[in-house]
């Protein structure tokens, strides 16, 4: 356990102490349980372990199998741990208590004099937040929740992702979860780029998250905080004003002069007074009665509360000056609570030390305990007009405590008898009063009212614009087909700029590179929870994603596959200068080569054949991609995969692209679903194939054949067939017609 955890006082016990009982038979704790459980973030014990992306001529009968496949939906998965599993990183002195049935909670509960406390709340986030991640299978974590909201620890028990897998390595991921320790549930908890915090982010709403794993350090946020607070909300009273990032504010214009006799009588200001017989009455039956002293009537307990942050309430409790320097001195979204005792019993204490917590006053909301400090103030001086004479408190809740002034609210105080002077035994009672003001005095304000993932659209909104403009200015370039793609020499420098700037921007900068990952991730989540909105955690490569399946309806594989793959940006650009130093391609034999382009088919099949049935394979098979290697981790990984991702981009320099060709899953997915196209939209001359075989020659990709015929799921749209097609100097049948004196020929047409 992490050093330094105080030990739990007399404060955290309830009225009556359980039995001692036999480990194991612990009955499961409520709200009343967790009330005052410090959270200083103790952690879990070290020895936790830690385990582990043709309409016209019907749908192709492979792609209708891939979409049965994903509309497939079977229920969530659950936790995998059992009580002997729990108790494992739970070892005495804690206790594990009984798991509760309403909610997938196990109680941890310490002793203390033979008392028991709850120290933490335990469950694991796939119960209650089953968030897939990128390979398709949710995370799982162990998170241990302290009764204030507060995160004990929180332990990776096991994940898929494959950034992580074989990738980075698992170590960065557990670096990470161990940022939680301390920050609380009750405030927004943002991932920001690495060093974020670093850099100047306070450390209680940012977590650094990690280069190249944005996408699935936000799933593991995500999955966290909602499984959190969905055992806040029940085990700790989170309710409807608990609102994370919720900002009420008092009114500074509403003011009117009043006296203490008319704030008392608007319920501004309440007088929560107890006498010795209500105190009495509280401790009868216990081994405490019969203590109280003087009249049955007399007031043993005499307090004034009142929140300050109102005008009209602070300015005529503190006089002008007070209530001015106390407003500078709160921060933004800080509430201020006065605290007066005029009764013979001081609930602050004669040992009370300025700017603690009191040991004996509570303010709750909606059943949850609310951290409210003493600001240690100066005592001296007066100001107070018409307030009992007496110890008072001004008592400062945060703004990351969620409460809300303009809810109801209590103030509790616990009296404690004593007994015995030897062997002491404490009892004690909680005696408390309600607290509303009208709504009327405040605004209210909810900076953050949608989902986590927004985070992800808003931090990387200049990324998702670039990208954008990108893809703006290839459409009108491919459909303008006697524009650009009809001047050899420019568009050859601006297929070579936008190839440079998918790899490096697209690719190594805003790691978009798709991968069939994503595809095992849908067949995962479709025969798993059934949940997609891990798709939502990375926007540059769901924007990718929209734009190539929107491109394959209307002009099939190709967009994506020759424009806006990183790797095969990585690849041409390899070849370009290997083209120009002369080095010669190798021609695979067409027999052969319509062998091969089958074997991405089979890849393909395998990879979701096993998503589908759950098995590890998967994971494994998807390392056929080099993707992860070159791209999303820039080649810096164990050497066995950096020599096959080299070794395929030197394969390249002899068979063009043989990878994309042969290989890639990604590819022929996509080639599937290109079968979708709605358009043959790459010209031809009714002399292509006979006699003219020059674009056939020409095609680096095998993709036209000697009929002349464009065999779409084989075309990169490289454009370079157009280029010819328009260029006099090089179309053969318009060089022919030129030398025979004719100087037009009918325009090529887009059909086969």
């Amino acid at each position: 356990m992490r050093a330094g955890f105080p030990a739990t006082t007399s404060r955290d016990r309830s009225p009556a102490s359980p039995p001692p009982f036999e480990r194991g038979r612990v009955p499961a704790a409520g709200p009343g349980e967790a009330r005052g459980v410090s959270g200083s973030g103790e952690s879990l014990t070290p020895a936790l372990s830690r385990t582990g992306e043709g309409a016209r001529r019907g749908l192709h009968p492979a792609w209708l199998a891939l979409l049965g496949l994903l509309l497939l939906a079977l229920p969530a998965r659950a936790g995998s741990l059992d009580r002997a599993g729990i108790e494992r990183f739970f070892p005495a002195p804690l206790v594990v208590g009984e798991r509760d049935e309403a909610v997938p909670v196990w109680p941890i509960l310490k002793q203390e004099a033979g008392s028991y406390e709850v120290f933490a709340y335990a469950f694991e986030s796939i119960d209650l937040a089953p968030i897939p991640g990128f390979g398709g299978t949710p995370p799982n974590l162990l998170v241990a929740l302290a009764p204030d909201g507060s995160f004990r620890d929180v332990k990776v028990l096991s994940h898929h992702e494959p950034v992580f897998l074989e990738g980075l390595g698992s170590e960065p991921l557990f670096a990470f979860v161990e940022q939680y320790v301390g920050l609380s549930a009750r405030r927004a908890i943002r991932v920001g780029r690495s060093n974020a915090r670093a850099n100047g982010a306070a450390p209680q709403s940012v977590v650094d998250g990690i280069s190249m794993a944005t996408a699935s350090t936000r799933v593991i946020n995500e999955s966290i905080l909602n499984a959190s607070l969905a055992v806040a909300r029940r085990k700790l009273g989170f309710g409807a004003a608990a609102n994370v990032g919720l900002k009420v504010e008092a009114k500074i214009a509403i003011y009117a002069p009043m006296s203490f006799e008319d704030l008392i009588a608007q319920g501004y200001a309440k007088r929560f007074v107890v006498t010795n017989g209500e105190v009495e009455a509280a401790f009868r039956g216990t081994s405490v009665e019969g203590q109280a002293e003087g009249a049955p009537d007399a007031p043993l307990t005499d307090l004034v509360i009142a929140y300050l942050n109102v005008p009209t309430i602070g300015r005529n409790l503190l006089g002008e000056n007070r209530f001015s320097a106390l407003m500078r001195e709160l921060g933004p979204g800080d509430h201020a609570v006065l605290v007066v005792s005029a009764g013979p019993l001081n609930p602050l204490g004669e040992d009370f030390v300025f700017g603690s917590i009191p040991d004996r006053i509570a303010i709750q909301q909606e059943g949850l305990v609310i951290n409210a400090r003493d600001m240690a103030i100066e005592r001296r001086g007066g100001g107070m007009a018409g307030l009992p004479a007496g110890p008072w408190s001004i008592l400062k809740i945060a703004s990351q405590a969620g409460f809300d002034p303009s809810r109801p609210w209590t103030l509790s105080e616990r009296i404690v008898r004593e007994r015995g002077q030897i062997l002491t035994e404490k009892v004690s009672r909680d005696f408390a009063i309600g607290y509303a003001l009208p709504d009327t005095l405040f605004t209210r304000e909810k900076p953050d009212a949608g989902p986590s993932w927004i985070d992800s659209w808003t931090a990387r909104g200049w990324e998702l614009g670039a990208i954008a403009a990108s893809l703006g200015l290839l459409v009108p370039v491919l459909v303008r087909q006697r524009g650009l793609v009809a001047d050899q020499r420019p568009f050859s420098a601006f297929r070579l700029a936008f190839l440079a700037f998918t790899l490096l921007f697209i690719g190594w900068y805003a790691q978009a590179q798709l991968s069939i990952v994503t595809l095992i991730g849908l067949v995962r989540a479709a025969t798993g929870s059934g949940s997609l909105s891990f798709l939502l955690y990375d926007p540059p490569s769901l924007l990718l994603w929209a734009f190539a399946l929107a491109s394959l309806v209307v002009w099939g594989r190709g967009t994506f596959c020759g424009w806006l793959c990183p790797f095969g940006a990585l690849q041409e650009l390899a070849a370009w200068p290997a083209k120009r130093l002369g080095l010669r391609q190798v021609a695979v034999p067409p027999a052969l080569d319509r062998a091969l382009r089958l074997v991405k088919y089979g890849v393909l099949a395998a990879i979701l054949g096993a998503a589908a049935l759950s098995s590890p394979l998967a994971d494994g098979f998807a390392e056929i991609e080099p993707f992860k290697t070159a791209i999303t981790l820039y080649f810096v990984r164990s050497w066995p995969f950096v020599a096959y991702a080299a070794g395929l981009i030197l394969l390249n320099l002899f068979v063009y692209k043989g990878f994309c060709r042969y290989l890639c899953p990604l590819g022929a997915s996509l080639a599937l679903g290109g079968r979708l196209r709605l358009f043959d939209w790459i010209p031809r001359r009714s002399e292509c194939g006979s006699p003219c075989q020059l674009c056939k020659v020409r095609c680096r990709y095998g993709a036209i054949e000697p009929s002349g015929r464009i065999d779409y799921p084989e075309c990169f749209q490289c454009m370079e067939c157009v280029t010819i097609i328009h260029d006099p100097a090089q179309c053969v049948p318009q060089v022919v017609a030129r030398k025979r004196g004719r100087r037009t020929l009918p325009q090529p047409v887009a059909a086969e």
